[in-house]
C-alpha cells in the first residue's frame, strides 16, 4: 500500500477519500506497507492536521504490517530508481523492490501515472487497486 490511500482514508478533504474508504474494508487484511510510505503519509497528514502520529496509529489499529527494507534491498532500490529516473522517488522504489522480493503484483495506490509504468523486479506490471472508472 502506497502513502496515498493512507492519506485518503484519514483525510476527508482528500480527492480520493470516497474511493479509499470504499476499497479499504476489502483490502485491509491483505495490505502491507513500508516505513517509507508511512513517513510520507505522516508528513503530509501533519501538514493539514498537525498530528504526526495519526497514520501510524491508523496502521497499528488495523494491524497493517509496516515493512522496513533490509540493508540488502537498498541496492535494489538504487537500481530501480536509476532505471526510472526522476519519475520515481525512494518511497516508490521501496514498494517496487519489496513487491519484487515478496512476489506481490497488486498495489493499493492512487498514483496511476507512476505505477502504471513501473514494473516489479520480475518484469510484470502491477495491478492497481482500486480500479478507477
Amino acid at each position: 500500500m502506497d502513502a496515498g490511500p493512507i492519506i485518503a482514508v484519514l483525510d476527508s478533504r482528500d480527492q480520493w477519500h470516497a474511493q479509499a474508504v470504499l476499497a479499504w474494508p476489502g483490502l485491509v487484511r491483505r495490505c502491507v506497507t513500508t516505513e517509507a510510505a508511512l513517513v510520507e503519509a505522516s508528513h503530509l497528514l501533519a501538514r493539514g492536521r498537525g498530528d504526526h502520529a495519526v497514520a501510524l496509529e491508523f496502521l497499528l489499529a488495523n494491524e497493517v504490517p509496516i515493512l522496513a527494507p533490509h540493508m540488502m534491498l537498498h541496492e535494489a532500490c538504487f537500481q530501480i530508481m536509476r532505471r526510472w529516473g526522476a519519475a520515481m522517488d525512494y518511497g516508490d522504489a521501496v514498494l517496487v523492490a519489496l513487491a519484487g522480493r515478496l512476489g506481490i503484483h497488486h498495489i493499493f495506490t492512487f498514483d496511476r501515472r507512476g505505477f502504471a509504468e513501473y514494473r516489479a523486479l520480475h518484469g510484470r506490471h502491477f495491478e492497481i487497486i482500486p480500479a478507477l472508472t
